[in-house]
């Protein structure tokens, strides 16, 4: 996300998640699991996509519940686009989870009472409004059993026509 948009989300997750469990930055799931032989393979890709690729259009929807915790839904057909290049390119490696198509959002919260997760979305909601979010790159991460390691980060930089 854009530097604003991380600020406030990180801020949203360092307020409501529950602390033992928030093992990273805000963010937007493309995929759940890649094989980690597929790391290299990976790298090269996004670092392609993301060269030739300009930030993708996206704004924030609404503010739904999880149940048990709150998520922002995300609008982006562009961003949707770019998952779909990757799914392609490693069709056959990809897990029953990441074969479908996802329903992009960030998690604010998770985890938590019902009680607790109708709050804070009755809170979020009532001063929420549409509004465009920024998506700045893509990123992976090693999951190492609870906290997430960096492994790369690519910045969008291709120009809109």
């Amino acid at each position: 996300m854009g530097a604003a948009d991380q600020r406030y989300f990180d801020a949203l997750r360092a307020a409501h998640f529950p602390p033992e469990r928030n093992q990273l930055r805000a963010h937007i799931t493309l995929f759940h699991q890649l094989p980690p032989s597929c790391l290299g393979e990976l790298d090269r890709l996004i670092r392609r996509i993301a060269a030739d690729t300009p930030p993708p259009a996206a704004a924030l929807r609404d503010v739904y519940s999880l149940g048990t915790g709150v998520a922002f839904r995300i609008d982006s057909p562009d961003l949707l686009a770019v998952r779909e290049h990757i799914a392609d390119h490693f069709t056959g490696a990809l897990t029953a989870q990441d074969q479908g198509v996802p329903r992009l959002h960030i998690t604010v919260q998770n985890k938590v009472a019902p009680a607790e997760a109708r709050a804070l979305l009755a809170e979020l909601a009532r001063d929420f409004h549409s509004r465009p979010l920024m998506i700045s790159g893509l990123a992976i991460h090693h999951y190492r059993g609870g906290p997430w390691e960096m492994a790369s980060t690519r910045n969008f930089r291709g120009t809109r026509r």
